[in-house]
């Protein structure tokens, strides 16, 4: 797929109308933002298409009002917060139509430099769907589209995709430009040895990222409840640990790909086990660490053990660039979050480039206060994990080419 996407250092935007597609899906408690990591990262496109002399039109989904008008789903405290972080205006277009009568009247209204936020795009029923009359809806009101979303840009809605196939422009912004350029080139041209890190709890989430990984990497880590199905794989007892029983073959299918391409393979060599689940899951537990061939018959692996965290710290050592996707264990709690930590640490100490695949890894890493050790941590989840899979993004695709 091509890479070499527009972005909005190659257009001039003056006095132009720009729709920007940003990801200002927030999570709100009460009307108030409880965490604005997604506005701030977008700020330094929004800088610099005001800079620029441009007319900002912004837009963004929030949650899934279902194509309706869900006043507690409203964009209103975004503009808000925003106009305080950028220190100017960002006026607010409520609409229910999101490009209606009061839309299309304030960017009328709008001079070289202002910024208006429109509402929730997916009021519009037709967003999800790709529609036809709501992306030329917006195509209407603008002579630019940048597309700065990249945890949307595995799905073609109408504020992605349908609008930039209506107009002569569509680039990427800031944001887009660092995913596609970290987590894209490290998956397509990475700096070699190139390891890559898988956790999380399902095999089946990543079957295509672990095919492709292979492919690509040099070392492939593999952690977290899907670490189990890999070791029963080999015949080894898991316990009750998380298993998935039909994907068995698969994993013995991967083991012996990574043999016949040269690839190291690393499971867990031992495991930190409980008797049983923690309600709630942050529960103190008691836990006994048993090698990953001597697991007990009664108890659930729940982290990587001590071991398994030195042999996968030394992997990352050699590394030049590595990628990670996914938790070692149960890291809500304290006491199974063990491995997750040293592998967060492992990578904060290495020179290597370090890039986070969005989801619970990137939670964890900030949780965890690793946040600014890391080289890129990935906004977008299912985003991210698509990249890794190696499938063109519709949100990258659209983009005009350099």
């Amino acid at each position: 797929m091509s890479l070499n996407k527009k972005s909005v250092d190659d257009i001039n935007v003056k006095g132009l109308r720009v729709l920007c597609r940003c990801d200002f899906n927030v999570p709100l408690k009460e009307g108030k933002i409880t965490d604005e990591n997604r506005l701030v990262a977008a700020l330094p496109t929004i800088k610099k298409l005001v800079a620029d002399g441009g007319k900002v039109i912004l837009c963004s989904h929030l949650g899934k009002p279902k194509g309706e008008p869900k006043p507690e789903l409203s964009l209103a405290p975004v503009a808000a917060r925003l106009s305080e972080l950028l220190g100017q205006e960002v006026k607010f277009a409520a609409d229910n139509e999101v490009v209606g009568e009061n839309a299309k009247a304030a960017v009328e209204a709008m001079k070289d430099g202002d910024i208006i936020l429109l509402e929730n795009t997916r009021y519009r029923a037709e967003e999800t769907k790709n529609g036809e009359a709501f992306s030329k809806d917006l195509a209407s009101i603008c002579d630019v589209f940048v597309n700065d979303a990249f945890g949307t840009a595995h799905r073609a809605h109408c504020s992605n995709v349908g609008v930039a196939q209506l107009v002569d422009t569509a680039v990427v912004g800031y944001l887009m430009q660092k995913e596609i350029d970290f987590l894209g080139n490290a998956v397509e041209n990475p700096v070699r040895p190139f390891v890559a890190i898988l956790g999380g709890a399902k095999v089946a989430d990543k079957l295509n990222v672990i095919s492709n990984l292979l492919e690509k990497c040099d070392t492939l880590i593999i952690g977290g409840g899907m670490a189990y199905t890999f070791l029963k794989a080999k015949g080894y007892e898991i316990g009750i640990s998380l298993v998935d029983d039909s994907k068995i073959d698969y994993c013995k299918e991967m083991m012996e790909k990574a043999e016949k391409l040269g690839k190291k393979l690393l499971l867990p060599v031992d495991a930190v086990t409980i008797k049983e689940f923690p309600n709630p899951i942050d529960a103190p537990v008691e836990i006994e660490t048993y090698d990953s061939d001597q697991m007990p018959a009664d108890r659930e692996g729940c982290d990587i053990g001590p071991k398994t965290c030195e042999l996968f710290a030394e992997a990352v050592k050699t590394a030049k660039t590595v990628v990670w996707n996914g938790p070692m264990g149960v890291f809500e709690n304290p006491i199974l979050a063990e491995g997750t930590i040293a592998v967060a640490k492992a990578l904060a100490e290495t020179d290597a480039t370090t890039i986070i695949g969005g989801g619970d890894s990137a939670a964890a890493v900030n949780q965890l206060g690793f946040g600014d050790k890391m080289s890129h941590i990935s906004t977008g989840g299912g985003a991210s994990l698509e990249f890794l899979e190696g499938k063109e993004l519709p949100g990258v695709a659209a983009a005009n080419d350099k």
